[in-house]
């Protein structure tokens, strides 16, 4: 048989956390379609792939690339870390259904501009999606702040009962279209008036579709522990599983809790579906909120709307030039974004190494200086937390960016190296992965990713982007 590629001697990490194996691996159109000791010249083109590690694409779980897909489709900053599958929707925002006539509320406004919001349902996002033909594969939730954005004109108030109820109908109609799941963002303005109840209430058509609910935490400060038990009840009432956001201990005065933090959710897992993800850092990047500002660590301003070219410098030397307080500064540099480095990494370490921590890189493509775990996030964990400090084995890192990601977010035939599967690959030097992006300059790109391959397709090779793109909008179907 005449296989359109084949890898020869590849050390092979199939995403299931078991142990590397020496094979060959044959693809055949978009599937792999043999694995173990194959002909030389039975390939179209064959690689020589000994010393190198083969691995299930990466699968970035946590992501606000909703409009990115569509306004920069050859999505360079996922590829070239490895990266062949973002899923979309988190924090409570969505594209859509949205169709706005201001500019995005925040945290809204993460995602892109007013005109971006142009999609009044889910199928016309996915449809668009599938016109843009991205460079990776796209799974997609629904934000909660969206569908209040949608049908509410205060969201500063919880939702009365007929908006609970245009809310599940948008919801419903996401499902019926393709939607994984829903999100919500409930530390966000937006949204922290809506009680456990309007959740419950918009959320309960997500048990028919098989569908999932991710949380952005209502506190990831002092009152974590109540948060994640909001979390958790409300998947157990919906009877869906629940998956914890960007996991972490924000703020020095919650710093040293990760241990408490993980019994809860040992506990919870024991009776549920939960789990959570995590990202490789121990700073923080979202819109600027007057709530999060210190003094107790750095904050470093990514955008300013009324103060653009202030993007770069610190909360504190702004406020110096100023000669204002910190307080009063971030309020007139407001809509803006930051950065807050104010985790512990004793914390980030014990998190990114709990066995069920997924890792997801929750970066901000529009950001003008963002946060280097957009373009650094997968090599990160590969190089400087497994390789370097020993905090997990490379089989159990790639595990928790392949195949737990896959089996948690439903991604039928993705996340492991199987034959069958589709052809979503990585190629990789184990020897020199490392992430180069930093908060000076974050666009750097990783070294050690040799190759990328999505739906059997060649997507990236020796650090640029490959003309043709392979990326498919994958359709939630619900399991029988």
């Amino acid at each position: 048989m005449l296989y359109d590629r084949i890898f020869f001697g590849a050390s092979v990490i199939d995403g299931t956390g078991a142990a590397a194996v020496v094979a060959d691996v044959a693809l055949l159109a978009d599937r792999i379609a043999a694995i173990g000791t194959l002909t030389p010249g039975s390939g179209r083109i064959e690689i020589a792939a000994q010393g190198l590690v083969l691995a299930p694409g990466f699968i970035d779980v946590h992501t606000h690339d909703d409009l990115e897909l569509i306004r920069n489709p050859a999505m360079l900053a996922k590829l070239s870390q490895g990266v062949t599958t973002v899923i979309t929707g988190n924090c409570g925002i969505s594209a859509a259904p949205a169709d706005l006539d201001a500019p995005p509320p925040d945290p809204m406004n993460l995602l892109g501009q007013q005109a971006e919001f142009a999609y009044r349902s889910f199928a016309e996002y996915a449809a668009a999606l599938q016109q843009a033909k991205p460079g990776v594969n796209t799974a997609a939730l629904v934000g909660h702040t969206t569908l209040r954005h949608a049908v509410m004109t205060d969201l500063a108030k919880a939702a009365t009962v007929p908006e609970q109820q245009q809310m599940q109908q948008l919801l419903r109609e996401a499902l019926q279209q393709g939607a994984l799941g829903l999100s919500s963002g409930l530390a966000y303005h937006n949204a922290i008036a809506a009680p456990a109840a309007e959740l419950a209430a918009v959320g309960a058509p997500l048990g028919e579709f098989d569908a999932i609910y991710t949380s952005h935490l209502r506190s990831e400060f002092e009152a974590i522990i109540p948060a994640l038990a909001e979390a958790a009840d409300l998947g157990l009432h919906l009877k869906v599983p629940v998956v914890i956001s960007h996991l972490k201990c924000a703020g020095m005065a919650n710093w040293g809790r990760a241990g408490e933090v993980l019994e809860f959710i040992g506990k919870r897992a024991a009776q549920q579906h939960f789990c959570c993800d995590c990202y490789p850092y121990s700073a923080s990047s979202s819109t600027l909120d007057l709530k999060q500002v210190t003094a107790d660590f750095e904050i470093f301003i990514t955008w300013s709307e009324p103060y653009p070219e202030l993007a770069g410098q610190t909360l504190a030397q702004i406020s110096e030039h100023w000669q204002l307080p910190l307080l009063e500064t971030a309020a007139r540099l407001m809509p803006a974004g930051a950065v807050y480095h104010g985790m512990s990494e004793t914390d980030v370490q014990q998190f990114l190494s709990y066995p069920p921590t997924m890792i997801g890189s929750d970066g901000l493509p529009c950001d003008p200086h963002p946060h280097p775990r957009l373009w650094g996030a997968f090599p990160r964990v590969l190089g400087h937390y497994s390789r370097d400090l020993q905090l997990f084995s490379l089989s159990q890192a790639i595990h928790k960016m392949t195949g737990l990601s896959a089996q948690n977010f439903k991604l039928a035939q993705r996340g492991s190296i199987k034959v069958g599967n589709f052809a979503d690959l990585v190629l990789f030097d184990a020897e020199k992965v490392k992430d180069n992006a930093d908060f000076v300059q974050p666009f750097a790109q990783a070294d050690g990713i040799v190759q990328v391959y999505v739906n059997g397709g060649l997507a990236f090779d020796q650090g640029v982007a490959c003309p043709d793109r392979h990326g498919r909008f994958l359709a939630h179907q619900p399991q029988s």
